[in-house]
């Protein structure tokens, strides 16, 4: 298990490494976006990603939730296949509530 961190590398632009997994993510990590709104578009590179499962997908659709009632817009970027599989299987990989880029 490797714990879950959330880096900016830039205003606007953020990282994650570590796991995105039941294990990793409790309610403050969803609340953590909430924080960081201080821009009009929000990126989240997910290349570092090592381990997810479906709570992971579940902060990717919190966070793109609240994204959206904040009007701001939020990519997730490079994000895991096993990810985009869970996203896949449950009919999300073309959800509002977020863009995807598989390509940075």
């Amino acid at each position: 298990m490797s714990n879950l961190n959330i880096t900016e590398e830039a205003p606007g632009r953020f990282a994650i490494s570590g796991d995105l997994t039941f294990s990793t993510i409790s309610k403050d990590t969803v609340k953590t976006l909430a924080t960081l709104c201080q821009a009009d578009a929000l990126s989240v590179d997910l290349s570092r990603v090592a381990n997810s499962d479906s709570a992971g997908l579940a902060l990717m659709i919190e966070w793109g939730k609240l994204a959206r009632s904040k009007n701001i817009a939020l990519t997730f970027k490079l994000i895991p296949q096993q990810l985009l599989n869970l996203a896949k299987l449950s009919g999300l990989e073309s959800s509002t509530y977020f863009n995807i880029q598989s390509e940075d």
